[in-house]
């Protein structure tokens, strides 16, 4: 079939060839197939070009011919037109060839004439090569000699040099061991071995080469600090020789090792001197403290310079620390009563703990407040008792718990007597560090610097308190009093934090293995277990009851109906509570949190199937939008299948709070989210760095969104048992034909039935409008509109299982009278009546009218019933579907009075 018009398709006398149609199909073609048409760049597909063969032919000009590629390439030339070409090519070769001897040949020539005579020119210049070569050699080998000579008085001047450094540097090392030897007083060599006696700082040797001034008591710090540089010198000094391989630095060794063992017990020695009488029984006043905090000082910046930090830590716990841990933390310190060592009158409160489920639905909350981390911008705090103290030590001041005060106690402790020393140790670390060598690094004994906070306080008080009071503080058994003991213990770690003296301190802190070992101990999957145990088995319990509201006002939106709501809402409320809620656990609780919201949804689940309208309407447990969707209405089955009245008020009751339960958990579990559990939530590394993964709040949102979507079928059940008994009272509408054919009065009806307004009134009784308060008054506000749309559609539109319908009663009572108008005319209807007669007689037709007007009054007065619920019965089509069938009805009686055809 041509895709022309026939008159494009005919050809014409002017164009005899029909160009013009070749031209538009040739244009259509283009448009439809853009391969065919020129690209958009406007470059079109040019024919094949023949090119004849040429030096740049590449199969020509490879350096090894290949047959059958240069073939293939000339496949579009016959056999014959090859050869000419061949041949062709050869003669333009022999051509070129000629002309390329003929324009270089006169050049050949002349160089050939050129060169006669070279050969014997050459000849001659060999001659005295052989003598040169000769002399160049021997006066290569006198060179060789004199750099050999050279080289070798250069040696032994650098190795004489290096003799007479090597021999300064013993020199030094002689002077460095004398001069050591006279500032730790070390005169007799054969006495090394004997311990030297502390008793020398306190009254001044006579051994000594200094005079009396310098070994004053003032000065022993200072003294030391200086022996400690000369023996680092030393050291440096006996490292380069050893290097050297000097037999004069293992000789002496031992004065090297006598040297640091009286140096390092003397610094031992005034350290704990100054120690004890820094923090000694006998308490010293502000000025001696200030008088000896300059040799505390210089003790610490000795040790350092030494790399002893060891060292020192070691005779801070023997003689600061130890002593106080073995006075204060033993095994009935928590039943002694406990004196503080400075005045303090903190404020004092009681402290709640425990689980309750008092008779209040929910119990007051104290929302769980998570340890702040240690700033790196704490510093060490001023001198003195008055300075700043930790945030988290107010939870220890207001206590009267025994641990709380033990905890405070050594808090004080370690801020009256440690601080400084931390303080001073902490200066002098930083400034070692910026200027240790690679000695210095070599030298280093468990880590670089002082570490007094994880090493001297930590290590001494977690081993004494998981030693001597694991039973009381690490109590798994008892929940209650092991997270109050959990929560001061942490509080008592911040605080102790809080003294330290920077943020690295702290990280060594937690880094120690008593640290760890402090952690295990806690054991806090046992506590969990515990808890869990506590809080599911009063979730269970409460599952078991019946599903009943507990008797509480059903007015309220902010309170659980039915003591299953209450008992779950309470164990969510009580994952997440100051009393039982810890942040290490965080994710156990939460896994805990949505198997409560599962576990209500299996209950729901099974409490639902069990209506009598469930097979009907089959549960989605889906996530969805419940406020946005329409209830679906169940196929509604006779209500001879249920027992009686009763039954139904107790189902509705039933279904009632458990939706208002349904949305005031959902309420109460979003707003505890928002303000509670995704703060104390912590957020995962993956969480952060992929966008895709799901997040914890959908999760939760996800367990909700079944319990939720239960809310549809228990609202269909509702509205099913609401809509059989609007229905009720339709059953008069088949008993207006007997009532208004037996009344002595014919006059049309003014008003409606009685019983109208009967229709809807179930459905006000149940939101509580008629008065007094209703079954479902809880939900008034959110279901009232939906619910009663549906029951209005429901009451008034058609059903197949249920004949109690306004539009079937109408149109029951239609066939009912057309029925008696047949059996009283024996005809059939063969005008536009309403009954479909037209033979009736005068009486018949103003009964008919009657009930034609009062069936007009009732629809109206339904409609106006409606409008006080809030329904626009002009938005139902099927309150317009039963309108219409009435007002037709009164159509055609109008239209056959004013017939002429009516007598007839």
């Amino acid at each position: 079939m041509s895709i022309l018009s026939p008159k494009a398709s005919a050809p014409s006398d002017t164009d005899p060839y029909q160009l013009e149609r070749l031209a538009e199909e040739l244009a259509t073609r283009e448009k439809t197939h853009p391969a065919l048409s020129d690209s958009q760049d406007g470059s079109t597909h040019d024919l094949p070009i023949y090119i004849p063969l040429s030096h740049e032919n590449p199969y020509l000009s490879k350096e090894s011919f290949d047959v059958e590629a240069f073939l293939l390439s000339r496949s579009h030339t016959t056999l014959q037109d090859l050869r000419t070409e061949l041949r062709d090519y050869l003669a333009t070769l022999k051509e070129e060839l000629v002309r390329l001897i003929n324009d270089d040949y006169e050049a050949f020539i002349s160089l050939s004439t050129d060169l006669k005579g070279e050969g014997e020119r050459l000849t001659s210049l060999i001659l005295p090569l052989d003598t040169l070569k000769s002399e160049i050699s021997i006066s290569k080998a006198e060179l060789r000699a004199i750099e050999d000579e050279v080289i070798q008085k250069l040696e032994r001047r650098t190795m004489i040099r290096e003799e007479k450094a090597l021999l300064h540097l013993l020199l030094k090392i002689s002077e460095s061991v004398t001069r050591l030897e006279s500032l730790l007083s070390i005169v007799n060599p054969n006495q090394d071995d004997d311990p030297i006696d502390y008793e020398r700082f306190k009254v001044p040797s006579s051994n000594t080469l200094e005079s009396s001034e310098e070994r004053s008591p003032a000065n022993k710090a200072k003294h030391l600090n200086r022996a400690a540089a000369e023996y680092m010198q030393l050291l440096y000094h006996a490292s380069k020789a050893r290097s050297e391989h000097c037999a004069f630095v293992d000789e002496i060794q031992w004065k090297i090792d006598r040297i640091q063992s009286s140096l390092s017990s003397d610094l031992d020695a005034l350290f704990a001197s100054t120690l004890s009488a820094m923090v000694g029984d006998a308490k010293p006043s502000e000025l001696e403290k200030n008088k000896i905090l300059p040799d505390l000082t210089e003790c610490i910046k000795t040790y350092d310079v030494l790399s002893l930090w060891r060292d020192a830590e070691e005779i801070l716990r023997s003689v600061v620390m130890r002593p106080f841990i073995r006075k204060t933390v033993f095994a009935g310190a928590l039943s002694a009563p406990h004196s503080p060592l400075l005045p303090h009158t903190p404020f004092r409160s009681s402290m709640g703990s425990g689980f309750s489920t008092s008779s209040s639905l929910v119990p007051p909350r104290t929302p769980f407040t998570p340890f702040t981390a240690f700033s790196s911008q704490q510093s060490a705090f001023p001198s003195g008792l008055g300075k700043a103290k930790s945030p988290h030590s107010r939870l220890l001041d207001d206590s009267d718990d025994p641990l709380a005060k033990l905890y405070t106690q050594i808090l004080r402790f370690v801020e009256r007597d440690f601080s400084n020393i931390m303080d001073i140790a902490e200066k002098v670390s930083i400034k070692s560090r910026a200027s240790t060598d690679a000695l210095e690094h070599e030298r280093r004994r468990d880590g670089p610097g002082f570490d007094i906070m994880a090493n001297v306080i930590w290590n001494e008080l977690g081993r004494a308190i998981m030693d001597d009071l694991g039973s009381m503080v690490f109590a798994s058994g008892r929940p209650d009093e092991f997270r109050k003991n959990y929560e001061i213990t942490q509080a008592f770690i911040r605080s102790l934090e809080f003294l330290a003296s920077s943020a690295q301190a702290v990280r060594s802190m937690r880094a120690h293995p008593v640290y760890a070992m402090f952690e295990k101990r806690w054991q806090l999957p046992v506590y969990f277990q515990m808890r869990w145990k506590e809080i599911v088995n009063k979730v269970e319990e409460a599952l078991v009851l019946p599903a009943e509201p507990s008797g509480k006002s059903s007015t309220s939106t902010d309170s659980l109906l039915t003591p299953q709501a209450t008992a779950i809402w309470i164990a969510l409320t009580a994952c997440w509570s100051a009393e039982i809620y810890i942040p290490e656990l965080s994710h156990r609780f939460w896994r805990l949190t949505l198997q409560l919201l599962s576990r209500y949804r299996v209950w729901l689940n099974e409490v639902v199937q069990d209506g009598p309208f469930t097979s009907a309407n089959p549960i989605n447990t889906g996530k969805i939008s419940e406020a946005n969707s329409r209830v679906p209405t169940p196929g509604l089955p006779e209500r001879h299948s249920i027992d009686a009245t009763s039954t139904d008020e107790s189902l509705l009751i039933k279904y009632v709070s458990l939706i208002a339960d349904i949305k005031t958990l959902q309420s109460s579990m979003m707003t505890l989210w928002n303000e509670e559990i995704c703060v104390l939530l912590p957020e995962s590394e993956e969480e952060e760095e992929n966008d895709d993964e799901p997040k914890p709040q959908d999760a939760l949102e996800n367990a909700i969104g079944p319990i939720v979507a239960l809310i549809i079928p228990m609202s269909s059940t509702i509205i099913a048992i609401l809509t059989e008994r609007c229905a009720v009272p339709l059953n008069a509408v088949k008993k207006i034909r007997t009532d208004l054919r037996a009344k002595a009065n014919k006059q049309l009806p003014t008003e409606p039935h009685p019983w109208v307004p009967s229709i809807l009134r179930p459905l006000k009784v149940f939101f509580g409008i008629s008065g007094k308060d209703g079954v479902g008054a809880i939900l008034k506000a959110e279901y009232l509109s939906l619910w009663s749309r549906q029951v209005f559609e429901n009451v008034v539109s058609i059903s197949l299982t249920s004949p109690s319908r306004y539009i079937v009663q109408v149109s029951t009572l239609k066939k009912a009278e057309e029925s008696l108008r047949r059996l009283k005319r024996g005809t059939k209807s063969t005008t536009f009546s309403l009954f479909g007669s037209n033979n009736t007689t005068d009486a018949d037709s103003k009964d008919e009218e009657r009930i034609r007007a009062q069936l007009m009054l009732d629809v109206e007065a339904f409609g106006k019933d409606a409008k006080t619920l809030g329904i626009v019965p002009e938005d139902s089509e099927a309150f317009i579907a039963l309108r219409n069938l009435v007002l037709l009805n009164e159509r055609e009686v109008h239209f056959k009075r004013k017939s002429p055809y009516h007598s007839a």
